[in-house]
């Protein structure tokens, strides 16, 4: 009667475990990036201790402050190379290979049913193949780093169930924001999240990559996408063999959180919360700024795709539009699809591999009194450069609209 997480905790200690236990698991793979990493090393330092328990299990991607825009994000990306140097760290990301979260999905290096932790919130992305993956704080993630061992309390695992077909201009960022907007930004705190129902068949892995990374949005520790057949054929494009971890027919949820999917319209989280969701038509018609289509969150192919389906042949009329592919090989792969030159074309500034303006790092941050669209995963105060300024949070589709048109726009009239 296990949960997903349940199976894989089990696993990982050797015995069976309860939700509420805390449990001492051996770790499958652990990851830091440019900003997080100089805080893991140092708390290493200060413990007198840096090793690395094995090195083909430890990730490390530069992606937050890519490329450097001062001497201090150079000078901390500087000493996290010298780390990978002398510990021979294979699996190594440098400036503009992608954002962590989608490179360790489209390397591989995330499987179902492995237990992974990661100095970043949204590694919950991590679940939507099947992973337990759970973002730590430096601390955390050191000792991780250290022992290949991690603390950790079993949580309660909540079932939302998905069920009918998405309608034209509702993507898997409609659906995850109107659950946060229905339960709340604390709804499962300290829980983890499970994935089921009809729906999971129409999303692919992009999609289910969404909503597994803004699972952390309404406090989960982890967000898993029960796999399935299109997880099986994700890992048989890539050459990879697997075996995945399904929850038991019978298992316990602390709750089970029904959704109909097929009456949902596009969503968006207004100023300055994330549980702060309302249907696009209830704001359309608001004077946008900047938009921006990227992050973690929505910087995959798909969501390219569509921002490039809405603006093909049209012009931007926003003051500013940046869209950042989340690696390098779907930039290439965008490229290769025409995709790049038709927002381009467009108005828009592309660009590949950065988490850029969606943690306020750079390449398009927002002024006083502006309003930006953002694909990415907060809107609260100076979440994107000024905190007198105001962030949408939308999908691909909304944001490509918004672009157009210069003020929050329902997509769906460029998608029937």
């Amino acid at each position: 009667m296990s949960t997903i997480v349940e199976k894989i905790l089990s696993e990982k200690c050797g015995r069976k475990v309860t939700p509420g236990e805390i449990v001492e698991a051996n770790v499958d793979l652990v990851m830091f990036h440019d900003l997080t990493g100089f805080h893991v090393i140092e708390v290493m330092e200060k413990v007198g201790k840096v090793q690395v328990f094995d090195p083909d299990k430890l990730v490390i991607v530069f992606d937050h402050f890519v490329p450097p825009p001062d001497a201090r994000s150079a000078t901390i990306q500087k000493k996290i190379r010298e780390f990978v140097k002398k510990f021979n760290i294979k699996k190594f990301h440098d400036v503009c290979d992608g954002i962590c979260h989608v490179i360790l999905i489209e390397r591989g290096y995330i499987r179902p049913g492995m237990f992974v932790v990661g100095a970043d919130s949204h590694t919950t992305t991590g679940g939507a193949v099947g992973a337990y993956s759970t973002g730590m704080g430096a601390s955390d993630v050191a000792a991780a780093v250290l022992t290949g061992k991690i603390w950790i309390m079993v949580p309660e695992t909540i079932k939302i169930v998905l069920e009918g077909q998405p309608p034209p201009g509702v993507m898997a960022k409609d659906i995850i924001l109107h659950i946060i907007g229905t339960h709340g930004s604390d709804a499962a705190n300290f829980k983890a999240v499970e994935y089921h129902g009809s729906t999971l068949k129409y999303l692919n892995i992009d999609e289910r990559m969404t909503l597994a990374n803004m699972s952390v949005e309404m406090g989960a520790e982890t967000g898993i996408v029960v796999p399935d057949e299109v997880t099986l054929e994700y890992y048989k494009n890539l050459g990879i063999e697997v075996k995945p971890v399904l929850p038991d027919a019978n298992a316990e949820y602390c709750d089970v959180w029904h959704v109909d999917v097929s009456k949902l319209e596009p969503q968006i989280a207004v100023p300055h919360n994330i549980d702060n969701v309302k249907p696009v038509s209830e704001v359309e018609g608001t004077e946008v700024d900047e938009v921006f289509i990227g992050s973690c969150t929505n910087g995959k192919l798909t969501d390219l795709m569509i921002a490039a389906k809405i603006m093909k042949g049209k012009k931007i009329k926003v003051s500013r539009c940046v869209v950042i592919a989340a690696s390098r090989r779907i930039f290439l792969k965008a490229l290769e699809m025409g995709i790049i030159q038709t927002l381009v074309e467009a108005g828009c500034v592309v660009t590949y591999g950065t988490c850029g303006p969606c943690l306020g790092g750079h390449f398009g941050l927002i002024g006083d009194g502006e309003v930006a669209v953002s694909t990415g995963s907060r809107n609260f105060k100076g979440r994107m450069g000024s905190p007198e300024g105001k962030v949408y949070v939308a999908s691909p589709a909304t944001a490509a609209a918004t672009a157009v048109e210069g003020k929050i726009t329902d997509p769906r009239k460029y998608l029937q």
